[in-house]
């Protein structure tokens, strides 16, 4: 995409395509190199609820939201809607000192599509969220369905002030997943999102679900692969959790589908880092299932134990990000 990818500058590794870079000791450029690197520390994030829905949820594409989206809208770990975001925001730091000596943050506005309501509205909540001292970014969960011209304005008018990151959620590129998994929205939308972002040099980081129902390691891997050629800013690379609060729960409950073991989705994740570009940031490997909602795979509930074996699968496999990168032309 070029000059208007909208992708930070100046942050990223040493290496090109087939070299072996530096990213902290690990194998692949973590959003925390990233992050450390920009700001001199450590960032953390915060996620708020901004008490918006989704269209998916709301009636004017469906009722049932996404397959795989629990009552929380992916917003399981926010905090509470009926709350100002300058109360959300110093309860959240607060939980967070108790814990870790910080004093940079993300605001990240997590739960359903947070650009889905009135630009007036959206201008106030996210304005609340720039004026906090502490937080550096403005990170903000969306549909690529849900950013018409004058919410793109104000994006751009925001990221002004400070650094401003949308994240999408894509989940597959592959139609009969997205129309199992109720998106909602088409590849098409998807590009000409990204695009629209980009050319206002909006960052933009792409969700991607590996283990959808269906699904082949082909086929997921052809998704990663679109996304590093997308050019980017980051992608999230997301296990599939089954919840006992969603359609996906009650489906694999009725009908269990097979589900990745904790090695087959390390080595799955290594394959992944092998095709993505080495500047392109890595915001998740893994995923965080709320532990009172998840039905499986329970071994992801040992989040640390699942990122440690990633590393070691690297290792054993002397391989990282960008290993096998291969830049194709955009669809």
């Amino acid at each position: 995409m070029g000059k208007g990818s909208g992708r930070p500058q100046g942050q990223f590794p040493r290496g090109s395509t087939g070299e072996k870079a530096s990213w902290d000791g690990k194998r692949y450029y973590s959003i925390d190199s990233y992050l450390k690197k920009a700001f001199g520390e450590k960032v953390y994030r915060l996620a708020l609820h901004g008490g918006m829905t989704c269209p998916n949820r709301d009636g004017k594409l469906g009722s049932k939201g996404c397959i795989f989206c629990s009552a929380a809208g992916s917003g399981d770990f926010a905090q509470q809607a009926s709350v100002p975001i300058p109360v959300q925001l110093e309860t959240a730091k607060k939980q967070i000192r108790m814990k870790r000596n910080c004093q940079k943050y993300i605001a990240y506005f997590q739960a359903f599509s947070n650009t889905y309501a009135p630009v007036g509205y959206l201008k106030r909540i996210f304005m609340d969220a720039i004026r906090d001292p502490d937080v550096v970014v403005l990170s903000i969960a969306t549909r690529p369905d849900c950013l018409p011209e004058e919410i793109l304005s104000l994006l751009a008018e925001l990221n002004q002030y400070k650094p401003v990151w949308i994240e999408l959620g894509l989940q597959t590129i592959h139609p009969t997943t997205s129309r199992l998994i109720r998106s909602g929205f088409t590849l098409e939308c998807f590009q000409a999102a990204v695009e629209n972002l980009s050319l206002r040099h909006i960052p933009v980081i792409v969700h991607v679900i590996l283990g959808l129902p269906g699904e082949t390691r082909a086929q997921m891997l052809e998704t990663v692969s679109y996304v590093g050629n997308l050019r980017v800013f980051g992608i999230k690379l997301q296990l599939l959790h089954v919840l006992s609060d969603t359609d996906l729960g009650v489906l694999y409950q009725k009908k269990p589908f097979p589900l990745f073991s904790q090695e087959g989705y390390c080595e799955m994740i290594a394959d992944c880092l092998e095709i993505l570009p080495q500047d392109m940031t890595i915001h998740r490997l893994t995923g965080d299932g709320p532990k009172d909602l998840l039905v499986a795979p329970l071994w992801s509930r040992a989040k640390r134990s699942v990122l440690n074996q990633i590393q070691q699968t690297l290792k054993a496999r002397d391989t990282w990000q960008g290993k096998f990168f291969l830049p194709t032309k955009t669809p």
